[in-house]
C-alpha cells in the first residue's frame, strides 16, 4: 500500500486550524467582558519601558485594574510599586537556547516566546483591553496578544514604537529572508488590532501607507515628577552620588562648608544652611543608552560625537576659550557597558571626566533636573520614532544637543529648544558656544531653558485622557 502523501496531513493541520479559530471566536461571543480590567503588556523589561508603565499608571487613576505584563529584570517607578490598581505580571526570560544555528536559535526562540506568553496572557484575570507596546521583538508579540484577545473577547490595542523589521534590518540587511518575514507578519498581524497608537506623525502616515493601517498619534510626554530639580535636592542628589562616583566629589574644600558637605556642584553654607552652586564648578552634560547590540553600532559612532569630540573642547580651552570642565554623565544599563566602560577609560583628558552610573529610577529625573545640558544619539532604525529622552529632558527643561534623524523636528526645534548635529565636529563647535562664560544668565543655554520653561508643555496625563481614554469607553 503505497504511503500517504503529504496532502492528508496537510488537510489534517488545515482541519485543527479552523476548528481552533472556531473555538476561538465561540469563547469570544461566550466570554465578552472583563469589565474595568485592562491588561499592558510588553515583551521587555518593564523597568525600562516608561511610556508602558505611564499607560498602566493611567489606566489605574482612571479606576481601571491593570495588568502589567513583562520581564522584571529592573525595579519599575515606585508610583507603579504603590498603585493598589497594579499588578505586575512577571515573564520568564529565555536563557540556554543556544543549540544549532543561529537560524534556528531564533526560530526556536520564538516559538518558545510565543508558548510563553500566551500562557502568561491566558492566565490572568480576563481583560476587556490588551493593550501591548510593539517595539521590537514584535515577533511573537502582536499574534499572541491576538489570540489571547480573542480568547478573552478582549479589544487589541498596539502601540507603536518603531518597527521590528526596521531593527533586524541592521544587523542582518533590509533583504534578508527573516527580516521580509518580520515585515509581512507586522503588516498582517497589525491590521487585526482594534485601535493602533504611535509615537510621531511621520508613522501614523507610515502605518497607512505602507501597511494600510489607521493609527492615532500620542507623542511621547514628560510624566508629572520630570521637572527641574531645587537647589536642596539637587545638592543631597550628587551627595549620593559622589560616595561612588569620582566626577562628583568636591575639588576643595572651602571655609564656607568647613564640614565637608560639599560636591563638585553645591555646596551648603556652614553658617545658613543654604545650599548654594559652587564657584568654578563642571558644567555637567547627560547622555543615555541601553548599551544594547545594535545600539552600540551607534554608540562606535556617537563615541566620536559626545566623548572623541572631548579632545576638540580640550583644545578649544588651550587655546583659551573660556570654557568649564566637564562632567559627562551617561546613564544606562545594558550588556555591552562593562566593554565600553574598558573603552572610556582608556581616554586621558584634563578638563572631562566621564562616568556610567545605573541610576535609580526615583534619581533619574533629580538628575535630568539638575543637568546643564542634554546630548542625545538616538538614532532611528526605521526614522519614525522620537526619543523618549529628549522628552524627559523637555520636561525638566534641560536643552538639548541632539543627533539629526529624518523625523527630529517634531521635538527638537533647532535653535529654539536645542541645537541639532550631524557629526562631532558639528556638536564640539556647538558645546564651545553654548559654554562659554559659563555659568553666565546669558547666552543660547540660558534662552533655550527659558524658552522650555515658558513653552508649557502638556504632560502625559492630560494628553493620555485626551487621546487614549475616549479608546476605551466607559467603565463597565
Amino acid at each position: 500500500m503505497a504511503a500517504a502523501g503529504p496532502w492528508p496531513w496537510a488537510a489534517v493541520a488545515g482541519a485543527v486550524a479552523a476548528l481552533l479559530f472556531l473555538l476561538l471566536l465561540w469563547r469570544r461571543r461566550r466570554r465578552a467582558g472583563g469589565a474595568g480590567r485592562v491588561c499592558v503588556a510588553v515583551l521587555g523589561d518593564l523597568g525600562r519601558s516608561p511610556r508602558m508603565q505611564y499607560h498602566a499608571l493611567a489606566l489605574a487613576r482612571h479606576g481601571r485594574e491593570v495588568a502589567l505584563l513583562g520581564y522584571l529584570q529592573t525595579r519599575p517607578h515606585r508610583d507603579v510599586l504603590r498603585s493598589e490598581n497594579i499588578r505586575l505580571v512577571p515573564v520568564a526570560e529565555l536563557s540556554g537556547l543556544r543549540v544549532g544555528p543561529k537560524l534556528f536559535q531564533y526560530v526556536l526562540k520564538v516559538l518558545v516566546q510565543s508558548v510563553q506568553l500566551l500562557y502568561t496572557l491566558l492566565r490572568i484575570e480576563q481583560p476587556s483591553c490588551i493593550l501591548l507596546q510593539q517595539n521590537p521583538p514584535g515577533l511573537p508579540s502582536i499574534a499572541a496578544a491576538w489570540v489571547a484577545g480573542l480568547w478573552w473577547g478582549s479589544k487589541l490595542i498596539i502601540d507603536w514604537h518603531n518597527y521590528g523589521y526596521t531593527i533586524m534590518s541592521l544587523s542582518h540587511g533590509r533583504s534578508h529572508p527573516l527580516v521580509l518575514i518580520a515585515e509581512w507578519y507586522e503588516k498582517l498581524f497589525g491590521r487585526l488590532s482594534d485601535y493602533n497608537l504611535c509615537v510621531t506623525d511621520a508613522m501614523r502616515k507610515d502605518l497607512w501607507v505602507n501597511f494600510k493601517i489607521k493609527a492615532v498619534t500620542l507623542y511621547d510626554k514628560p510624566a508629572s515628577y520630570f521637572k527641574e530639580t531645587p537647589l536642596d535636592l539637587q545638592h543631597n542628589l550628587f551627595m549620593k552620588l559622589a560616595k561612588d562616583y569620582e566626577p562628583f566629589k568636591a575639588r576643595y574644600y572651602r571655609a564656607a562648608s568647613p564640614s565637608g558637605d560639599r560636591s563638585a556642584f553645591t555646596e551648603r553654607d556652614g553658617s545658613s544652611g543654604s545650599v548654594l552652586k559652587s564657584r568654578g564648578r563642571p558644567a555637567l552634560l547627560i547622555s543615555s543608552t541601553s548599551w544594547t547590540g545594535w545600539e552600540s553600532v551607534l554608540f562606535s559612532i556617537s563615541n566620536r560625537a559626545v566623548l572623541l569630540s572631548s579632545p576638540d573642547y580640550e583644545r578649544f580651552i588651550k587655546e583659551g576659550a573660556r570654557l568649564p570642565a566637564l562632567v559627562c554623565v551617561i546613564t544606562g544599563k545594558g550588556p555591552l557597558k562593562d566593554y565600553y566602560n574598558g573603552l572610556i577609560q582608556k581616554l586621558r583628558f584634563k578638563h572631562i571626566q566621564i562616568c556610567t552610573p545605573w541610576l535609580e529610577a526615583e534619581d533619574y529625573p533629580l538628575l535630568l533636573g539638575s543637568a546643564d545640558l542634554g546630548v542625545c544619539l538616538h538614532k532611528s532604525s526605521s526614522g519614525l520614532d522620537l526619543p523618549m529622552k529628549v522628552v524627559d529632558m523637555f520636561g525638566c527643561c534641560l536643552p538639548v544637543c541632539a543627533i539629526h534623524f529624518e523625523c527630529l523636528h517634531e521635538l527638537v526645534k533647532h535653535n529654539e529648544n536645542g541645537l541639532i548635529f550631524r557629526d562631532s565636529q558639528e556638536l564640539a563647535k556647538q558645546l564651545k558656544m553654548l559654554f562659554l562664560d559659563f555659568p553666565s544668565l546669558e547666552g543660547k543655554l540660558h534662552s533655550f531653558r527659558e524658552n522650555l520653561r515658558a513653552s508649557q508643555q502638556l504632560r502625559w496625563d492630560q494628553s493620555w485622557d485626551q487621546i487614549v481614554l475616549p479608546l476605551l469607553g466607559n467603565k463597565e
